[in-house]
Parts: structure tokens; C-alpha cells; sequence
């Protein structure tokens, strides 16, 4: 009987979250922290300090944060008294981020608690906060002294990272005037995910699926990442934003490339991301005229969900009448290299569609059928390799077996692993994960200055070409619970393929 390795505890360690009283902390942020402190990851010298204007002191802010443990974390309680251990080491600063004066207090509780524990602690600043924000903090941050140790202290950027590529590079030169680059931690929820982690072993750690892994035997690549619900009050926010870059751009560009890649040399953490960059800089650039045949957007327009009517996007509290911004996207990309020349990779998501669904297809060209009698085709299916990241994680291999009888009849049939039967241990949840690893240094899974900047390059021409068109009427719509326009069918159809939904 095998046992898990004992967990590697970072050392000690300060985590300061600004926008410590909002919705991400709340849900995410202090429910994983509790998670790791359960499980044994967690220092034994830690602090979890939150950052907010709201009118908090360390009990009531302490109070808030047991009501989203007990709603949102996959642990709850834990064991008896397990809150009232881990509920001293989280603390509370009433200060704004944009006064730089206030910083002092940052500075006053990372030296109380290292006098207090007798060694330098780790420091890590989580920006919970708006976008526009996160630039006034960072500077802010760099006037204190200890700051400018590489070793130590560390920073953690949410998305969306910049709203298009100028955006981006802007902040990246602040964030880089100020930090180090290896401090610098550009966080995506997605990669965090157990599945998602697990396409490096699947490809990596088997023989038998990487001699098969290229343009010679794979025909296409899916990557579907699709949604049930609507805005949920998120108008003002999704106005702005839009299906490609709120999903394609940052997530979904990211777990293509960890199915393109190629094979690294070592798990080091820029190896890994040398190899995805490698990737999108192999992705071909698209000339504004050719935008349309390959990419299609949509909104998603009145319907019902639950038996009740649904408002269109153009409906939603925050949202403009005559919005143009997509609720659905779909784009081909060919990554122009020798492992995957000609292979297209399509690539989808959007609100209000027929299932939740995160997939990645990967579709194998067909085995020569003369063999077999005409009838033993009939039922002919190419082989899939089909890694379902969530709500179900799962991998499944589709193949051809004989059906029972006298007769030689074919039917497609699957083999699958599934996480919940295979594997007794609960799954962490992506922000245990990836807290983890900026405690321990790891950046494995978050995306370096020039991933951000090559994925942007690559969907620029089609928001700019999607900007230049102002006509409402011209916006395909479609319904909810479908999956998505019509014209999405087309992408895959001029090859000669369709969308996998099942």
C-alpha cells in the first residue's frame, strides 16, 4: 500500500491580500489557505493579514471570513477547533491602497511578526483588487525597503492581466520597474485545476500517446470551455471584457499550449514555460481580411432558463442596448511548427450554452477501412482522446471494438479514467494549489511577461476587426441553452468537421 509524501512546508510566511474584504477573498482565497492549514502545508509561523477600506478589526474581519468557510469551502469546519487554531494568525489592516503614507503599517506588522518569530519571514501581497488598481499598489509597495528582496517577497497578479496588448505591456514595465521578474506571480485559476496539471503527466509520463502526437495522426484539437449561466450581475465588468479575453486569451490559449508543447527537458519552472512560449510564438498571426473565416462571434439573445424567461446580453443590468460585446467565441488557430503544421485547433467559449462544459478533444485521423466489410463500418467513430476538465475530470480513449454476435460489426466504445473512482484522496482546489506554490517559489503555472505578451499579439487582429464593426443588427445571436450562432458550425464544417458536444 503506497502513502502520500509527507507535505514540504514552506517557511515562514506573511500573506497580505488587498481588497481583503471582497468577494474573491471571501470565496477563494481564505477558504484554500484553510484548506492548506488543514491538510498540514500551511508554516508553523503564518499570518493572513486582509487589506480593505471596509470597516473590519481582526474579530469581526475573522467572523466574515468563517461565514465563507463554511459555504464555500470543500473542508467546512474541518475537525473540532480546527477554526479556532487557525483563526489568530488572520489579521486585518483598515488602510486605502492608493495613500502611500498608510504603507507604514505593512511595514510595522511584517516587523512585529519577525521579532515576534525570531527569523525573516517570506512576504507575499495577493492583489484581490480592480485592475486599475494594481498599478498605484505596486508602486506604493516598492518604497518599502523589503521589497527589493528577490528572495523573499513576492507578488500575485489576478486577471485580467492589461485589456489589450498596449495595456499589457504597460503594466508589465511597471510591475518590472519595480519587482524583480521572478517575483512576479500572474495568476490563472485554470492551470491550478487538478486535470488541467495532470495533461503534463498524461503526455509526458506515457509511452504510448507521444510517438502519436502530431500532425501525421492527430486530425484536429477542441478546446471548449462553455457556461449555463448568464452575467450574474457582472455587467459592468463583462462590457468591458468580452468572450476572447475573458476566456480564450488568457485560460484557454494556456491549456493549448500545454497540449502543443513540446517535451520539456526537466519540470524547472521556466523549462516549462520556455516550451509554452515556444508555442505561442509558433501561433499563426492572422491578416486582418482573413478574420472572419476564422473566428465567429455572438450574443446570446431572450430565452428561458429554469422555466423562467432570460434577458438578452443587450437586456443585462450594465450593459449597453446596442453592445457589441461577444458572449461567444470561436476561433481556428494552426500553430505553424513541424509537430502540429496544418493541425487546426478550434476553439470555443461562451454564456447561456447548452451544458458546463470545460473539454479538450483531441481527434485521431482515421484508420483505413478496406479491411472490413461495408457493414462493419457502418458505426465508425475516430478515435478521441476526450480530457474533461470540469464539472466531471475524467480522461477517455475512444476505439473500435467488435460487437458481440456472428457477424463482424464495429462500434466505438470507451476505456476512462475518472478522479473520484480512481483516487481516494479529496482534490485540492486550484487556489490550494497555486497559493502553494507562491509560497514555495514554484511559478511552474503562472504565465511569465512574454507569455502575456505573445497571446496577446496573437488575438489582437481579431479585436480589432471585431471593433471595427459598430452595426447592432450585424452581431449573430443566438439562443439560450444552444451552443451558440450558427455561423460557429461553419469553422469546423469547411474542414469537414464538427463540434464535439457531448
Amino acid at each position: 500500500m503506497t502513502t502520500s509524501p509527507a507535505p514540504q512546508r514552506p517557511p515562514a510566511t506573511i500573506v497580505f491580500i488587498f481588497g481583503g474584504s471582497g468577494d474573491l477573498n471571501f470565496r477563494k482565497l481564505t477558504p484554500a489557505l484553510y484548506n492548506l492549514f488543514l491538510d498540514g502545508y500551511l508554516p508553523e509561523q503564518f499570518d493572513v493579514v486582509g487589506i480593505g477600506r471596509s470597516d473590519y478589526n481582526d474579530d469581526t474581519f475573522r467572523e466574515r471570513l468563517a461565514e465563507g468557510i463554511d459555504e464555500f469551502s470543500r473542508r467546512k469546519n474541518g475537525p473540532e477547533n480546527a477554526w479556532a487554531t487557525f483563526s489568530p494568525h488572520v489579521g486585518y489592516l483598515r488602510m486605502d491602497g492608493g495613500d502611500a503614507a498608510a504603507y507604514h503599517l505593512i511595514a510595522d506588522r511584517v516587523k512585529a511578526r519577525e521579532a515576534e518569530w525570531g527569523a525573516p519571514a517570506n512576504i507575499i501581497f495577493y492583489m484581490s483588487v480592480a485592475p486599475q488598481l494594481v498599478p498605484g499598489i505596486a508602486t506604493n509597495l516598492s518604497q518599502l525597503s523589503f521589497c527589493g528582496d528577490k528572495n523573499r517577497v513576492r507578488i500575485v497578479v489576478e486577471k485580467p492581466f492589461g485589456h489589450d496588448l498596449q495595456s499589457a505591456r504597460e503594466l508589465n514595465a511597471l510591475l518590472l520597474s519595480h519587482f524583480a521578474e521572478e517575483q512576479i506571480y500572474r495568476i490563472d485559476h485554470y492551470l491550478g485545476k487538478e486535470t488541467v496539471q495532470n495533461l503534463l503527466a498524461l503526455r509526458f509520463a506515457n509511452t504510448l500517446f507521444e510517438p502519436i502526437w502530431n500532425h501525421n495522426y492527430v486530425e484536429y484539437v477542441q478546446l471548449t470551455a462553455a457556461e449555463t449561466v448568464g452575467l450574474e450581475g457582472r455587467g459592468g465588468y463583462y462590457e468591458g471584457s468580452g468572450a476572447l479575453r475573458d476566456m480564450i486569451q488568457n485560460h484557454l490559449l494556456q491549456l493549448l499550449c500545454m497540449v502543443a508543447m513540446e517535451p520539456p527537458t526537466s519540470f524547472e519552472a521556466d523549462e516549462i514555460r520556455n516550451k509554452k512560449v515556444d508555442v505561442l510564438r509558433a501561433m499563426r498571426r492572422v491578416a486582418p481580411d482573413q478574420v472572419d473565416t476564422i473566428a465567429v462571434r455572438g450574443q446570446y439573445g431572450t430565452g428561458e432558463k429554469a422555466g423562467k424567461p432570460s434577458p438578452a446580453y443587450r437586456q443585462e443590468e450594465g450593459v449597453n442596448p446596442e453592445s457589441m460585446t461577444e458572449t461567444f467565441a470561436a476561433v481556428t488557430f494552426f500553430c505553424d511548427n513541424w509537430r502540429w503544421e496544418g493541425t487546426p485547433f478550434y476553439v470555443r467559449t461562451g454564456k447561456h450554452l447548452a451544458a458546463k462544459s470545460s473539454v479538450i478533444t483531441v481527434q485521431f485521423r482515421p484508420a483505413p477501412h478496406y479491411a472490413f466489410p461495408n457493414e462493419a463500418s457502418k458505426t465508425w467513430q475516430h478515435n478521441c482522446l476526450i480530457i474533461s476538465i470540469q464539472p466531471d475530470m475524467n480522461i477517455r480513449l475512444r476505439f473500435q471494438a467488435k460487437r458481440p454476435g456472428q457477424t463482424l460489426a464495429l462500434d466505438p466504445v470507451e476505456m476512462e479514467f475518472n478522479y473520484d473512482t480512481s483516487f481516494k484522496e479529496q482534490q485540492p482546489e486550484a487556489y490550494e494549489t497555486l497559493l502553494l506554490d507562491v509560497m514555495a517559489g514554484d511559478a511552474t503555472l503562472f504565465m511569465r511577461a512574454d507569455q502575456v505578451d505573445e497571446a496577446w499579439q496573437i488575438v489582437m487582429p481579431i479585436l480589432d476587426h471585431w471593433a471595427a464593426q459598430t452595426d447592432p443588427a450585424a452581431m449573430p445571436i443566438y439562443a439560450p441553452g444552444s451552443w451558440g450562432p450558427d455561423e460557429a458550425s461553419k469553422l469546423t464544417e469547411r474542414d469537414g468537421f464538427s463540434w464535439m458536444n457531448g
